[in-house]
């Protein structure tokens, strides 16, 4: 039988995610909401900021679901569906979950995808901006 061990984030390092990518966007004067998920998909953390849109609550879980699903952040899928076919482009729209755009960064240890962190509330960059600044914090 084979059996496959997957490295998967823990529950202490995504906190310290979630709770810096709320600082920074504190500091910018941004109110987000924040998902931190495991190797598997599956919310280990999630916060928001009272008045974050609720809407975003959903994009930011879908954005860490399609890093893990896929491995690169969100923000690089704009330049890859550009190269694939239009039935390609529209095929992964439809997809529930899906999330094309910026704001969804794989969490890596020693180069293995361990989880992933979705920001939403901000513009594309600002959300991509805080998330960065949360893995900076990690060491990662």
């Amino acid at each position: 039988m084979d059996i496959e061990m997957i490295a998967s984030l823990g529950l202490a390092s995504a906190e310290v995610l979630a709770d810096q990518a709320l600082a920074a966007a504190s500091d910018a004067g941004v109110r987000i909401c924040v998902a931190v998920v495991d190797r598997a998909g599956y919310p280990l953390v999630f916060k928001r900021h009272p008045g974050a849109p609720y809407h975003s609550i959903e994009i930011a879980l879908d954005k860490a679901y399609t890093v893990v699903s896929f491995g690169p952040a969100t923000a690089k899928w704009e330049a890859r569906l550009a190269k694939g076919s239009e039935m390609l482009r529209h095929g992964l729209m439809q997809r529930e979950r899906f999330v094309g755009f910026g704001g969804g960064l794989p969490v890596k240890h020693a180069g293995v995808l361990v989880g992933a962190i979705g920001v939403s509330g901000g513009s594309e960059a600002q959300d991509i901006q805080f998330a960065e600044a949360a893995l900076v914090a990690l060491g990662e």
